[in-house]
């Protein structure tokens, strides 16, 4: 209901001889009429998409990640080379998704992607596991040599620059080693709203973040790259470290690669999370 002024009436008193007057015991009372603000609560998911989006898909998802995209109203287009992804950008796609969790990709074939992306400015969003297999147990490249190609550096005198957004100090300090050896410079935020601040500082080539420390309704960092024109040209690459086991921590100390591209959490919540996050890097 609008906000303004509303009044009740009340009823004569029974064995009253007439109407009392307007302003008497009886008459009109203003009442209160105005909306109660509602609680901001981040964690709400984003609207839903008024219209089916178009959005490109590396490789073909599989059938729970199929039915998330569907069911919050994408149309996943499958892409398998720069080729397919400049044929797609007519269409004006929402971001391109790389999920290489049916399939390995190569760093050539990661980079080609992202430059078509990023030559449409069309947000690219990458998805990655964190402690879920070993280094024998992932396929594809180097997961650090993936991330290296993924960052689109300033010039070749140039590092590409990292914001990684992590708040626990260990798995920081592992996927900043990592990226570091691959001649990567890393910069750390401990939250999104500080990764602001960090962002302002450092113009970063490259997000990586724990898709749990996403704002879904707060301004975050990628609120701040749409606004200073950085979102179509800075990937994100996001992780749950959700579901990790404390043992496995001082693992990840050690410097022990960590993050790998090949896989990822599959649960409802890592689904719901990541299509939601896609809502928000793809909303013009």
């Amino acid at each position: 209901m609008a906000e303004g002024r509303a009044y009740a009436i009340g009823a004569p008193d029974e064995g009253a001889e007439g109407p009392e007057p307007l302003d008497g015991p009886g008459g009109a009372v203003e009442v209160a009429n105005r909306p109660q603000p509602r609680p901001l609560d981040d964690e709400l998911p984003p609207e839903p998409l008024d219209n089916p989006r178009r959005l490109l898909v590396w490789p073909a998802p599989d059938v729970p990640t199929q039915q998330a995209l569907s069911d919050r109203g994408y149309r996943p287009v499958i892409v398998n080379s720069r080729e397919e992804v400049d044929a797609q950008i007519a269409a004006f796609p929402a971001a391109l998704f790389v999920d290489p969790l049916t399939g390995p990709i190569t760093r050539t074939a990661l980079q080609s992607l992202r430059q078509a992306a990023v030559a449409a400015e069309v947000p690219v969003l990458v998805t990655a596991g964190l402690g879920q297999a070993t280094r024998e147990a992932a396929y594809g490249a180097d997961p650090a040599v993936l991330l290296k190609a993924l960052a689109p550096r300033d010039s070749e005198q140039h590092p590409p620059r990292v914001l990684l957004i992590e708040e626990h100090e260990e798995i920081a300090a592992a996927l900043a080693q990592t990226l570091e050896r691959r001649g990567m410079q890393v910069a750390r935020a401990a939250t999104d709203s500080e990764a602001v601040d960090l962002a302002g500082r450092m113009r970063p080539n490259l997000v990586v973040m724990d898709l749990m420390q996403v704002r879904r309704r707060r301004a975050g960092i990628i609120d701040w790259l749409r606004a200073n024109g950085q979102l179509n040209r800075t990937p994100l690459v996001v992780y749950t470290s959700a579901g990790m086991d404390p043992s496995e921590l001082p693992r990840l100390a050690s410097g022990e690669t960590v993050l790998f591209l090949a896989e990822r959490s599959t649960s409802d919540e890592v689904q719901s999370r990541i299509v939601d996050l896609l809502a928000k890097i793809g909303t013009n």
